[in-house]
C-alpha cells in the first residue's frame, strides 16, 4: 500500500492536486498525520467531499475499500484532532472532527451518490461497522 500511495502522492504533486486512474476527476487531499503509537509522520492520499458552501471544510470517508476495520489514518487523525493537508498546490493546517448521526449520514449519502463505490463499501460493512466520516477544517 505504501508504494501505491507514494505513486498517487507523486502524481498529485506533479499535477497541482489532480490524479488519474480510479481517482480521475475526484477531489483529492493529501493528509499528513502522526502514527498515534509509532509517532512517525505518515502521509495519506484521500478523496474528499467539499462542503456545499465553505471552501475551508472537507469531508473524508474512512471506507478502507469496504474492509471490516477502519483505516489507520482514521484512528491517527481522530486521536490527534489536527493535521496538515495538501489540496491543489496549497498546504495548510486542519482540525479534525468526527461526524455522527444524521450529519454523518447526510455527508456519506452525498459521497455515495457522487461515487457509487462508497455505497458498495457500506453494503460490505453492513452489520460489521458504520463507515466513519471526518470533517477536516482549514485553520486560518
Amino acid at each position: 500500500m505504501d508504494d501505491w500511495n507514494a505513486k498517487i502522492i507523486a502524481e498529485f504533486r506533479a499535477n497541482q492536486g489532480r490524479v488519474g486512474g480510479p481517482f480521475e476527476g475526484a477531489p483529492m487531499i493529501v493528509v499528513h498525520h502522526r502514527g498515534r503509537k509509532s509517532g512517525r509522520e505518515l502521509i495519506s492520499p484521500l478523496m474528499f467531499l467539499p462542503h456545499e458552501t465553505d471552501r475551508d471544510i472537507m469531508y473524508v470517508i474512512a471506507s478502507k475499500g469496504g474492509a471490516p476495520t477502519n483505516p489507520q489514518w482514521y484512528h491517527n487523525l481522530l486521536a490527534a484532532g489536527e493535521a496538515t493537508a495538501e489540496v491543489g498546490t496549497e498546504t495548510f493546517p486542519i482540525t479534525v472532527k468526527e461526524l455522527t448521526g444524521e450529519e454523518r449520514d447526510r455527508v456519506f449519502d452525498e459521497q455515495a451518490r457522487r461515487y457509487p463505490g462508497f455505497a458498495d463499501y457500506a453494503s460490505r460493512t453492513a452489520g460489521i461497522r458504520v463507515i466513519p466520516v471526518l470533517e477536516l477544517t482549514r485553520v486560518r
